[in-house]
C-alpha cells in the first residue's frame, strides 16, 4: 500500500505546541485518505520548536496532492496550535511544501494548499476553485471594516487586542501594552520620581537634566548640548524624526511679510531675498493644519496652547538649513510678530521651541499615526479580505503586514482613545489629533506615498543643491531596491499586462483599499484599477516602502530629537508671545511641559523607539510562503541590494557626530508593529 511521510513544523513562539488530539487527511486528484489520527495527549508530540515526522499508509495512491486538512480536537483545555509548515514526501520521493503559519484554535479544521505560489486564472479544477473561494469568504467575515472616527480611513472591527483574529495577535499581549511599557520605561530613565510633582514647572534649563538620561547614545546628547543653535534647528527638517514637511519656497506667502530689511543680516549672497528664492536658496515650513485644532482641555489645573507657526529657512554659504523668519500665527497683524534671529536671544529662543513643539504635533499624529500606522492598517486588512494565501501578492505582502492591525488595535484601546495615555501629556490630547487626522486626509494621496514623486514636489530632489538631505538619499536607495525586487515578482506570475487585468482578486484588493481605504475619494489619487505590471510594481513599493521604511524613517528617532524636552515640546503651558522685547528665561520655562508631562512624554518617546524583541528587519523572511526557485533568488538579490546600502551608509556616517541610521535597511522593520 502506498505510504507518504508526513513531517509538521510547530512554532517557536511561547504556548505554540500542543497536548490536544490532531488529525490529518490527505486529499488528491484520484481521490482522498481517511483521517489520520497524528497526536494524542501527552505524547509530546507537536511541543514547541518541534518537528515530527509520520507515515501516512493509504489503501491506493492518491495522485497529486492538492489538500491537506488538519483538525484538531480538545482534549482538556482550551489549546492553541502555530503550525508552521507540513512537508509531504509522496511514494514516488516528491517533496511537496504546504505552508500554514498559523494558529490553529477551537475545534476546526483547516485546510491547506501546496506553497507554490498561484493566481486565480491558474486553478483548473473545481476543488481548487472552491477553496480560493471559501478562505476569502471566510476571512471576509473576520475582517471587517468600521469607521473609528469620521472621515479617518476605515480600521478593523474589533474594540480590543482579544477581539481580533488569533492570527494577527501579539505573540505576547503585555509585550506591547502601551501603559505597561511607559511605566516601565519612566521607571528604568528613573524619571517616575518626579510625577508626584505633576503640575510643578522646572527651574530652568538645567532642571531638565534631571530626567534626561545620558546613554550611549550620541545623539540625543548632542541634541541636549546644541539645540539653541540655528544650524541644529534647521538641520531637523532634514534628517530629524519628521523630516518631511520641508519644501523649497517658490513665492513668500502673503499671509508671511517678511521684507529685505528684516532677513537681509541673515542673506549671505548679497542678493535680494527675492533673488535668494529664484535661486532657490529659500525654505519654507508651513503648519497651517494646526489653525483651529482645539488644544488639550482634559485637565482643568493646566492650559494648554497651540500655534500655527509659519518657518522661513536659508541655505546659508556652508549648504546648511538655518532658519531666518518665524511667524507663530497664520494671519498677520501688529499681535503676530515675525521673529528674527537678529531679535532678542530669548524672543528668538521661544520662537523656535514653539516651531518645534508643533512640528512634533504634526510628526505625531499627521506624518506618524496617519500616513504610516493607519495608511498600513488599510493595506493590511485589504489584503486579508481580498488575497487568499495562495495568491503570490499575498505572499509577497503578508511579512510587511506582521502586527500592524494589532499594533493599531492596541493604540485605540489604550493610547489615541478618548482618556488615553495621549491626553497626559500632548497639547493635541482630547480631541485636537482627532481634528488634525480630519483635516490630513484631503493631502493624504497616492502621490505623496511615491516617495520619489513627493520629494521632488517638494523641490527637495537635488542633491547638489542640498547636498545634507540623508533621508532623501537613504530613501531614494531603498524605494529602488524594493521596486527592484517587486519587479522581480511580478514577472515571475505575470507574463503580460494582460494577466495583471485578468487577476480579479488583485483587482479587488486595490479596489477595497481606495473605497475603504482612501473613502473613495477621486482627489486622493489611489487607483481604483490596475492595468499594467510597471503599475502594479509601483503600488507593490508604495505598500512595502510604507510600512517598513517610511515608517522606519519617522519612529526609530523619537528618543534621539525627542528626548530633550525644550526641543520637543509635547504641549506649551502659555500663550505664544504676541510682541518682542518681552520674553524672559523664567518665561520659557513656565511655557514648557510641567514635570509630570515631561516624564509621561520620556516614557513614550523611549517605549516607542525600541524595537521588537522578535523583530525581522527588511528582507528577512523566515517564514517560507513562497516555495519556488526563482523567488528565492530574487529574494537573494534583494537581500544583497540591502546589504550595499547598509555598507554605503556605514561608510557615510563614520565619525559624524550626527549620523543618520534611520533607512539603514538592518534597521528597519518589515512592518509597523510599534
Amino acid at each position: 500500500m502506498p505510504s507518504y511521510t508526513v513531517t509538521v513544523a510547530t512554532g517557536s513562539q511561547w504556548f505554540a505546541g500542543t497536548d490536544d488530539y490532531v488529525y490529518l487527511s490527505l486529499e488528491g486528484t484520484a481521490g482522498c485518505s481517511e483521517r489520520h489520527l497524528l497526536d494524542k495527549p501527552f505524547y509530546n508530540d507537536f511541543e514547541r520548536g518541534a518537528v515530527d515526522s509520520y507515515d501516512v499508509t493509504v489503501e491506493e495512491d492518491l495522485g497529486e496532492i492538492q489538500l491537506i486538512k488538519i483538525e484538531k480536537r480538545k482534549y482538556w483545555y482550551q489549546d492553541d496550535w502555530y503550525l508552521k509548515y507540513i512537508t509531504v514526501k509522496t511514494p514516488m520521493g516528491d517533496y511537496l511544501e504546504f505552508p500554514c503559519y498559523r494558529w490553529i484554535t477551537d475545534e476546526k479544521e483547516i485546510v491547506l494548499r501546496d506553497g507554490r505560489a498561484k493566481l486565480p486564472r491558474d486553478d483548473k479544477t473545481q476543488i481548487l476553485k472552491q477553496h480560493r473561494r471559501k478562505e476569502l469568504e471566510t476571512r471576509q467575515k473576520m475582517y471587517r471594516w468600521k469607521e473609528w472616527h469620521p472621515g479617518f480611513p476605515l480600521s478593523i472591527d474589533a474594540h480590543s487586542h482579544s477581539d481580533l483574529p488569533r492570527d494577527i495577535q501579539f505573540d505576547n499581549e503585555k509585550g506591547v501594552d502601551f501603559i505597561l511599557n511607559y511605566s516601565k520605561a519612566m521607571e528604568n530613565l528613573y524619571v517616575n520620581r518626579f510625577m508626584h510633582m505633576f503640575q510643578s514647572s522646572w527651574s530652568d534649563f538645567a532642571d531638565f537634566e534631571r530626567i534626561f538620561v545620558r546613554i550611549s547614545n550620541t545623539i540625543s546628547e548632542y541634541v541636549m548640548q546644541h539645540w539653541k543653535e540655528d544650524f541644529m534647528f534647521g538641520y531637523q527638517f532634514l534628517n530629524g524624526c519628521n523630516p518631511v514637511l520641508i519644501r523649497r519656497c517658490t513665492e513668500i506667502p502673503k499671509k508671511l511679510p517678511v521684507t529685505m530689511d528684516m532677513v537681509e543680516c541673515s542673506l549671505e549672497r548679497n542678493l535680494t531675498l527675492e533673488e535668494e528664492v529664484k535661486q532657490g536658496n529659500i525654505f519654507i515650513v508651513d503648519y497651517e493644519l494646526l489653525d483651529g485644532v482645539d488644544a488639550n482641555k482634559t485637565d482643568p489645573c493646566t492650559i494648554q496652547y497651540l500655534a500655527a507657526p509659519i518657518c522661513l529657512l536659508y541655505k546659508n554659504l556652508e549648504n546648511k538649513i538655518v532658519p531666518i523668519a518665524i511667524q507663530l500665527g497664520q494671519k498677520p497683524g501688529p499681535d503676530n510678530p515675525i521673529f528674527l534671529p537678529s531679535d532678542a536671544s530669548y524672543d528668538w529662543l521661544l520662537a523656535k521651541i514653539w516651531v518645534r513643539s508643533s512640528d512634533f504635533h504634526i510628526h505625531q499624529t499627521v506624518t506618524h499615526l496617519l500616513r504610516t500606522h493607519l495608511v498600513s492598517e488599510v493595506f493590511s486588512i485589504a489584503m486579508f479580505r481580498q488575497l487568499p494565501a495562495v495568491h503570490p501578492l499575498f505572499k509577497l505582502l503578508v511579512p510587511h503586514m506582521r502586527f500592524t492591525i494589532a499594533i493599531n488595535t492596541k493604540a485605540r484601546e489604550q493610547l489615541i482613545c478618548e482618556c488615553g495615555l495621549f491626553d497626559k501629556a500632548n497639547a493635541t490630547g482630547g480631541g485636537g489629533h482627532v481634528q488634525m487626522v480630519q483635516k490630513a486626509m484631503k493631502d493624504l494621496t497616492y502621490s505623496s506615498l511615491c516617495f520619489p514623486e513627493e520629494i521632488k514636489a517638494k523641490g527637495m530632489d537635488s542633491k547638489e543643491d542640498i547636498p545634507y538631505y540623508y533621508y532623501r538619499d537613504d530613501g531614494i536607495k531603498v524605494w529602488e531596491a524594493i521596486k527592484s525586487f517587486a519587479e522581480d515578482v511580478i514577472h515571475i506570475y505575470y507574463e503580460s499586462d494582460e494577466v495583471v487585468c485578468e487577476d480579479v482578486e488583485l483587482q479587488a484588493f486595490v479596489k477595497d483599499i481606495y473605497v475603504y481605504g482612501m473613502r473613495g475619494v477621486k482627489a486622493s489619487g489611489f487607483p481604483k484599477t490596475i492595468r499594467t505590471r510597471e503599475k502594479l510594481a509601483e503600488y507593490l513599493t508604495v505598500i512595502i516602502f510604507t510600512t517598513s521604511a517610511q515608517h522606519a524613517a519617522v519612529n526609530f528617532g523619537q528618543y534621539d530629537w525627542c528626548s530633550w524636552i525644550p526641543n520637543a515640546p509635547p504641549t506649551m503651558r502659555c500663550p505664544p508671545p504676541t510682541e518682542k522685547g518681552t520674553v524672559t528665561i523664567e518665561q520659557i520655562v513656565e511655557s514648557l511641559p510641567d514635570r509630570g508631562r515631561s516624564c509621561w512624554h520620556l516614557g513614550a518617546v523611549w517605549a516607542l523607539s525600541q524595537f521588537q524583541d522578535n523583530e525581522l528587519f527588511l528582507g528577512m523572511y523566515p517564514d517560507e510562503h513562497f516555495v519556488e526557485k526563482p523567488v528565492k533568488e530574487a529574494m537573494a538579490k534583494f537581500r544583497k541590494n540591502l546589504d550595499e546600502i547598509v555598507n554605503t551608509i556605514t561608510e557615510r556616517n563614520k565619525n559624524k557626530k550626527l549620523p543618520y541610521y534611520y533607512l539603514s535597511p538592518d534597521r528597519i522593520p518589515n512592518s509597523v508593529a510599534v
